[in-house]
């Protein structure tokens, strides 16, 4: 689980998105780039949907956060900066489908060190949920997973749910995911390529992985 960055959610399994506010708190500081910063973005609301417009559907994802209030806020953040817009499920397995590699190497190389404190697990990793993945303590930057099993065993090992899809479980399930387990386990795709490459890497290498047209909040 805490061997390599993009195994960071197989380890102890398979070896691994408007509220209302006053104006005073309309705006508050999140997480950004090292050397940047903090964008301004509206406050995140306790309750929201996000919805990601794949290249197989749409799959909505009730957010909650109280879940995971650090991660929820920069996981809205990404959003609203439209980090996540063609960024590709490049780690799809029975038992996860991992994203949050974007397809610019700058932008990679600049959220990547924007490392999030922990979030206390107060919900248990059930299938259908969503989830940063992460490297050890407070290491949480960009990358997600949906469960697509009941995955307790990771409610300890400090991977926090942040929501649950709750249409479109369809379309995740459908993913493709004909190119297996991700490099070097797997004859999949290389995730320290992805970050230095970007998706011109996987556009010549792996071209039939789906990915995310467009990320919103609704």
């Amino acid at each position: 689980m805490r061997n390599n960055w993009w195994l960071a959610v197989s380890a102890a399994v398979s070896l691994a998105l408007g509220g209302c506010s006053s104006p005073d708190d309309s705006k508050k500081e999140l997480p950004g780039p090292k050397g940047t910063p903090a964008p301004k973005v509206e406050k995140t609301p306790d309750v929201f949907q996000a919805v990601f417009d794949t290249s197989k559907g749409k799959v909505a994802i009730e957010v909650h956060r109280d879940w995971a209030p650090i991660g929820v806020d920069h996981f809205y953040s990404l959003i609203q900066t439209g980090f996540y817009d063609g960024s590709r499920f490049f780690r799809v397995t029975r038992n996860y489908v991992q994203f949050g590699i974007g397809g610019d190497p700058q932008t990679n190389a600049l959220w990547s060190t924007a490392r999030l404190p922990d979030d206390k697990v107060k919900q248990s990793n059930v299938k259908g949920t969503l989830t940063f993945a992460h490297l050890g303590a407070n290491s949480r930057t960009t990358q997600l997973f949906f469960n697509l099993k009941n995955n307790k065993d990771l409610d300890k090992q400090g991977f926090a749910p942040l929501g649950k899809v709750t249409a479109g479980m369809e379309v995740v399930e459908s993913l493709y995911s004909a190119y297996g387990e991700v490099a070097p386990r797997g004859q999949g795709p290389d995730p320290s390529k992805i970050e230095v490459q970007g998706n011109g890497y996987l556009e010549l290498k792996f071209p039939r992985l789906d990915y995310i047209k467009k990320a919103a909040i609704q």
